[in-house]
């Protein structure tokens, strides 16, 4: 959306009807993209138009709605939460977080999104309700045994389904949209940050209101972490949501800051670990443990690459954070060297278990993106290339990701079995 509005800003015609398509959508992107823009006649036009229309609808009462529709997706999503204790069955037995934990929030987020999109789509809603339906089928009827590692990794890539189905949802479900793609990861980097944020206000609550209702001799704890812990925690990311819907000028700012706090820190970190890797002489071709947690560190740092990549766009060209991304890249991409060389070692000395296909398969995928990243990004600090052209080669990338969590979900147990 940004890059459209940017695109078309001396088109008036277009630019109403981009707006009229989704005004929500429209105003986040347009405040995300304003300061680049700022100066220009058209652009100063629409900040005043926007900014007088959300005080209008603040006052006929639109922010009372979204509330509401907030109140109604927690509900739903802590409801959900708690079946176990509703119809009083053992959780541990049916592993129901570990199987729907993501299911829960995932469904909360799309219920937030349908009631608050500006037009109302039935064969979206069907069609995102029969993929969630049949999702908790499957998953539900896989295995209570967390033994069976084709098991277990279905579980653990099951939540990543669901964030590329609600990342459809995201879309309005228009596949072809890269800037949307980009949008996602900038909305899911802000959302982050805000459900953390929360998280650590609800922990400091949680302390307080144990703390008064103890010196009065009532002892809550059980039923507060029960239910108010536990809904407050599935539903922090739709509140976070919420905020970012009503409050995108806040949110737009406090990420971009992050980014570039982060990236040159892990930067220094993963060299200064990298060196001390060599001098200790550590073994990652035969340290089980100590390869699972190299890899945990490389999906970590990717994530942090593609976030830093699309909160980077969003200011104006800056140089230093566009050459630390670079160097991140290189980095990061001679840890996944080492990781991929320990699993073909691995793969040759015990042969091929679910385990380690999985692990071999993601850290190919991540090492293409990589290289195509990196590429991208030496393109931008030594050639002049916008920031925006690493943007599409990582929305060209991601519906590979897609492909392979699809593959581990719903084939590695019938492709390993389920013994």
């Amino acid at each position: 959306m940004g890059n459209r509005i940017k695109e078309n800003i001396e088109n008036p015609e277009f630019l109403e009807r981009l707006y009229r398509e989704d005004k929500k959508h429209f105003e986040r992107a347009f405040f995300e993209i304003y300061p680049e823009l700022s100066g220009s006649p058209m652009a100063d036009f629409w900040k005043a138009r926007l900014v007088f229309g959300k005080q209008r609808e603040e006052s006929t009462g639109v922010l009372k709605n979204e509330i509401l529709f907030l109140i109604i997706a927690c509900l739903i999503a802590g409801f959900l939460i708690k079946l176990p204790d509703i119809f009083n069955f053992k959780s541990e037995s049916y592993l129901f977080y570990e199987k729907n934990a993501g299911l829960v929030v995932f469904l909360g987020l799309s219920v937030y999104a349908f009631l608050t999109k500006p037009r109302f789509n039935s064969k979206q809603l069907i069609f995102t309700m029969l993929i969630f339906a049949a999702s908790a089928v499957y998953i539900n009827l896989l295995p209570n045994d967390t033994n069976i590692h084709s098991v277990s990794l279905a579980l653990l890539h099951f939540p990543l389904f669901l964030w590329y189905l609600y990342g459809l949802l995201f879309a309005d479900f228009d596949l072809k949209n890269k800037a949307a793609r980009i949008d996602y990861l900038r909305y899911n980097g802000d959302i982050v940050i805000l459900a953390n944020i929360l998280l650590l206000a609800g922990v400091i609550l949680t302390a307080i209101t144990l703390g008064l209702f103890s010196v009065i001799g009532l002892n809550i704890e059980d039923f507060y972490m029960e239910y108010i812990a536990t809904i407050g925690l599935v539903s922090s990311p739709i509140v976070a949501t919420y905020i970012i819907k009503i409050l995108p000028m806040v949110t737009n700012k406090i990420a971009p800051i992050i980014a570039g706090i982060f990236s040159p820190l892990v930067l220094i970190t993963l060299v200064i670990y990298l060196i001390s890797f060599a001098l200790m002489g550590k073994d990652p071709y035969n340290d089980r443990d100590f390869l699972i947690i190299f890899n945990l560190m490389l999906i970590g740092v990717m994530a942090l690459i593609l976030f830093s990549v699309s909160e980077t766009s969003v200011e104006k060209k800056q140089r230093f954070n566009e050459l630390v991304l670079f160097a991140l890249s290189i980095v990061t991409l001679i840890v996944d060297l080492i990781a991929l060389s320990a699993i073909l070692y691995r793969l040759g000395e015990y042969g091929f278990t679910p385990n380690r296909t999985a692990v071999l398969g993601l850290n190919l995928l991540i090492f293409g993106n990589l290289i195509l990243i990196m590429i991208d990004l030496f393109k931008v600090g030594f050639r002049g290339k916008r920031i925006q052209d690493v943007e599409k080669t990582i929305a060209s990338y991601l519906p590979v990701y897609l492909v392979w969590i699809a593959i581990v979900t719903f084939g590695f147990p019938f492709i390993f079995g389920m013994k």
